[in-house]
């Protein structure tokens, strides 16, 4: 008995209609994890690439000096770092006009950074619409698995003249595995996805901190002919 309902044989003898929805869910699952440390790492290196930003921006380096650096190290940037070459270039642009309005400069800059902040927006919330996919879902599908694979059972089991526990519980057991591995494949998603819905409310206020702070910055030294520093 233990032997007919072990999870390998339950899986091979349930209907081909089960087999394809386990089948589905279990790529499904290789999919949301491997989605899940992509996002995790994604982030992380978010993350240390704007400490280190950070710290060189407070650290007392010109303007000037910082925007030649990161427009050398463009591909290999971190978000915070795009936001501010954004700002810059859009400022240092409307100074060669010969713009002198501080209204005018500091909103375009504003607006360069709050366009270049979206795009790196979009960009971290990568993959994040799959997890929440997945965590929705794949129960569902792995309960339509659940049950097609009971109606299949009590469909065969119509022809018997006797049924007993023995004979109703392999067809049932069967089609239960669809839904604990639509569970298996959704927990993990959901987790994941509130995890990193957090992590990524954190990162975008860090960045939207330091767009208001570079926006200051750069007020204080419309004064001057160039940034030079702050």
């Amino acid at each position: 008995m233990n032997q007919d309902l072990s999870i390998l044989q339950l899986v091979l003898n349930a209907s081909w209609v089960v087999q394809l929805v386990m089948l589905l869910l279990v790529c499904v699952s290789i999919a949301s994890w491997a989605a899940i440390f992509r996002k995790l790492f994604a982030i992380k290196r978010i993350n240390r690439l704007n400490d280190e930003f950070e710290r060189e921006f407070w650290s007392g380096t010109s303007l000037n000096d910082l925007y030649a650096a990161a427009a050398q190290n463009a591909k290999m940037a971190g978000s915070m770092e795009r936001i501010f070459a954004s700002g810059m270039r859009e400022y240092s642009k409307l100074r060669e006009r010969r713009i002198t309005d501080a209204g005018t400069l500091l909103d375009g800059a504003r607006r360069a950074m709050r366009a270049s902040f979206q795009r790196e927006l979009d960009v971290v919330e990568t993959h994040l619409s799959f997890l929440a996919s997945v965590g929705s879902v794949s129960p569902y599908v792995g309960l339509f698995g659940t049950v097609w694979g009971i109606m299949h059972a009590f469909i065969g089991l119509a022809s018997l003249q006797t049924v007993t526990l023995a004979t109703v519980a392999p067809g049932i057991a069967e089609a239960l595995v669809a839904t604990a591995i639509g569970l298996f494949a959704a927990i993990p998603a959901v987790v994941a996805y509130n995890r990193f819905a957090r992590d990524i409310d954190r990162v975008a206020i860090k960045m939207e901190t330091f767009i208001e702070e570079f926006s200051n910055i750069l007020q204080r030294n419309l004064g001057a002919q160039s940034p030079s520093g702050h």
